[in-house]
């Protein structure tokens, strides 16, 4: 991709303390490619992508399922925990709500969904630009990743805000946030 077609925003440092209990059966949404919940719980996590290719490059550890969050293939109430880590930015604005009831569905009752992921602002008519980029430094206990992350500019505009008002539209509250310039880590609960 021609890189005068991307809009990149400066690279954010994620120090990704593990916020999961040991017995927690944790659903990674997007968890392929780089793994990153993966590689804080391994075989805790049920890594769940579309794209088989992203499951492939994943490192071992997690179990791995292909499927879509807006239909997951799982009973109520099954999971502990789940993640979003820099997952929603790839998701249509119009689906996000239809992820959202998906989660809350499968969470057990007091389970915590814990979202990472970055403000896109809305594209300007006259930009040219066609992906919005974040790079990314991951630091996690047990190493760092250096990647980024890019989508479709076109329909993917989301802020804290509006990530708050759909989870709170799906029966989560926000038990505990942190926002570092663009990218933030909210923690919502499904409350029993």
């Amino acid at each position: 991709m021609d890189t005068r077609k991307m809009h990149v925003i400066d690279k954010h440092v994620i120090r990704l303390e593990d916020p999961f209990s040991d017995g927690d059966l944790i659903l990674a949404l997007g968890g392929g490619g780089e793994g990153t919940i993966g590689r804080l719980r391994g075989r805790q996590v049920v890594a769940l992508d579309l794209r088989p290719g992203e499951l492939e490059e994943a490192p071992d550890g997690p179990i791995k399922i292909i499927g879509d969050a807006t239909d997951l293939p799982f009973l109520d109430e099954a999971f502990d925990a789940a993640a979003a880590f820099f997952f929603l930015m790839y998701v249509p604005s119009e689906k996000k709500q239809q992820v959202f009831a998906e989660v809350h569905r499968v969470l057990r009752p007091d389970g915590k969904l814990h979202v990472w992921d970055v403000s896109i602002p809305p594209k300007g008519a006259d930009d040219e630009k066609e992906l919005f980029v974040i790079p990314l430094r991951i630091e996690l206990p047990g190493g760092t990743v250096d990647t980024g992350y890019g989508t479709q500019w076109e329909g993917r505009v989301q802020d804290l805000s509006s990530i708050r008002s759909l989870a709170e539209a799906a029966g989560f509250s926000v038990v505990d946030e942190s926002i570092d310039g663009d990218s933030f880590h909210t923690v919502f609960q499904k409350h029993g």
